[in-house]
């Protein structure tokens, strides 16, 4: 089923992601995350690309056993980085022969040591140009795109950059979905910006709980940032450990799915790394036994 499809008959859709894990010890964990979760009946589940396409097989090869294995509808992401046309095609040709049909088109990262984006005659420069070859080549396919409601770090213009992401949508995207953020007015003024600029597909907000002070670190030093409000920090700095973090940030992201429930979000994106446990906490704490119960 198509992304598109599932916003178009659901009131709030909750999704979840994972990536491919680089060691074999760690397949049976996220498969037994995968397991923990399909009780809440996630309207679909996406599956990561590492930085320059760096986990591109181990990406296809998760996405085809989802998709084989479960009822689960799910979306490969697929960048710009790392790959030629040739093998985009490829690519999705190999998907559209496995039953894949849905695919979040982004730029993507940049390999670890590369500090500048070049610019590619045999590749997408953008992910506005894999969108559009998406649509023309393959107009069988769902395709979202990524949002930044803290800004893109390579766009300080926030006019030029709605106008970028309206371009993307213009190509032929079906729907938004948000990088993490941790302030819910940050989300509201993006939404906003989206209706004054025409944006008008579903746009589904990112949520990522903080676990550990580590992980709070890392969060507030990837190339898109994390805005930390002082709230957040002050409720960390109490913490005595990391488990008391992993409370910290389960409730805080409670509040921020619950706020944005109430003011209409139409879809909710977990980036779980692959853990189950926050995520389960979350739909505990709200009374929600299970995704169907927002689904009208």
């Amino acid at each position: 089923m198509l992304v598109k499809d599932i916003l178009n008959q659901t009131k709030i859709s909750m999704s979840f992601e994972f990536f491919p894990p680089k060691l074999e010890k760690d397949w049976d964990v996220l498969f037994q995350t995968i397991a923990d979760l399909m009780p809440l009946t996630p309207c679909y589940v996406s599956v990561t690309y590492g930085a320059g396409g760096s986990t591109r097989d181990r990406t296809h090869n998760l996405v085809v056993r989802i998709h084989k294995e479960t009822d689960l509808t799910v979306v490969s992401h697929l960048t710009c980085v790392g790959s030629t046309k040739k093998e985009i095609r490829s690519i999705l040709e190999k998907y559209d022969e496995n039953g894949v049909n849905n695919i979040l088109a982004l730029r993507g990262d940049l390999p670890n040591g590369v500090k500048e984006w070049i610019h590619q005659e045999d590749g997408f420069n953008y992910a506005t140009d894999l969108v559009a070859f998406i649509k023309k080549n393959f107009p069988n396919m769902g395709i979202g795109v990524a949002g930044f409601p803290e800004g893109h770090p390579e766009t300080p213009n926030r006019l030029m950059e709605i106008d970028y992401l309206k371009e993307k949508v213009d190509a032929g995207a079906d729907y938004i979905v948000t990088q993490l953020f941790f302030d819910n007015r940050d989300f509201y003024d993006f939404r906003e910006r989206c209706v004054l600029a025409g944006i008008n597909v579903p746009i589904i907000a990112g949520i990522m709980p903080i676990t550990t002070l580590k992980g709070m670190v890392r969060m507030a030093e990837l190339a898109a940032g994390a805005r930390l409000p002082a709230r957040l920090l002050k409720s960390v700095a109490r913490a005595e450990d990391d488990q008391y973090i992993k409370n910290v940030g389960v409730h805080w992201a409670t509040e921020q799915v619950r706020d944005l429930i109430d003011n209409d979000v139409r879809g909710i994106h977990f980036y779980t790394l692959n853990s189950s446990k926050e995520t389960l906490k979350i739909y505990n704490s709200l009374g929600i036994k299970d995704s169907i119960q927002l689904l009208t």
